[in-house]
């Protein structure tokens, strides 16, 4: 839970650098950049923006009424990053270690690499392909021992969990080489970044 706490505040300083909003609009782009398949509710959301507001490094302030809007209609608040959030957000953003490389906190720092050098990209980017392939290769070596000993529904799993990884090791391959070589435009994936599952069964750490 607290590293999923973590991931959050992630995203909503890089979404709160791009500009103030409010919290329904914050939850609708948070659920956009985390998936169908991990939905967030207000009740996940608020309690980190308390979190982040008792640590300054958000701020909120109340949008005024406009004339002809009820009485009874509450003010919105909304949100904006403030000096210390934005250096907490780039000093997450160049952070390049394991944790970097994990499932959900790959996915938000990936949509906000264009807040990073290239160095930085690059060394997530390696990083996340040889964890992936380290999990693949331990994965595949496994396949053929327990393909008899399962029915073939549950083989078919396996074989779709190994067919999605091996999709993401190829699509890392070509952001790497794209980002060696200095292009400014970065293929397109064969499968969504954020992915609801890419866990072959019987494997609970790929």
């Amino acid at each position: 839970m607290a590293r999923r706490a973590e991931t959050i505040e992630l995203a909503v300083l890089g979404l709160l650098h791009e500009g103030p909003m409010h919290g329904y609009e914050l939850r609708k782009r948070l659920n956009l950049m985390l998936g169908w398949g991990r939905v967030l509710s207000y009740g996940s959301l608020y309690p980190t923006l308390k979190k982040m507001l008792r640590a300054s490094l958000i701020e909120e302030t109340m949008t005024t009424k406009t004339p002809g809007t009820p009485v009874s209609k509450r003010p919105r608040i909304t949100y904006q990053v403030t000096e210390a959030g934005t250096r907490e957000f780039e000093r997450l953003m160049s952070e390049v270690g394991p944790t970097a490389w994990e499932d959900d906190n790959f996915d938000i720092r990936f949509a906000f690499f264009s807040s990073t050098d290239m160095e930085i990209r690059l060394r997530v980017l390696e990083g996340r392909r040889t964890r992936l392939q380290e999990r693949l290769d331990r994965v595949q070596s496994q396949l053929a021992m327990t393909q008899k000993e399962v029915d073939r529904y549950a083989a078919e799993l396996q074989r779709h969990g190994v067919e999605s990884v091996e999709r993401e090791v190829r699509w890392l391959s070509e952001l790497i080489n794209a980002e060696r070589n200095g292009e400014r435009e970065t293929p397109a994936p064969e499968a969504p970044v954020t992915r609801p599952s890419a866990t072959p069964a019987g494997d609970p750490k790929l």
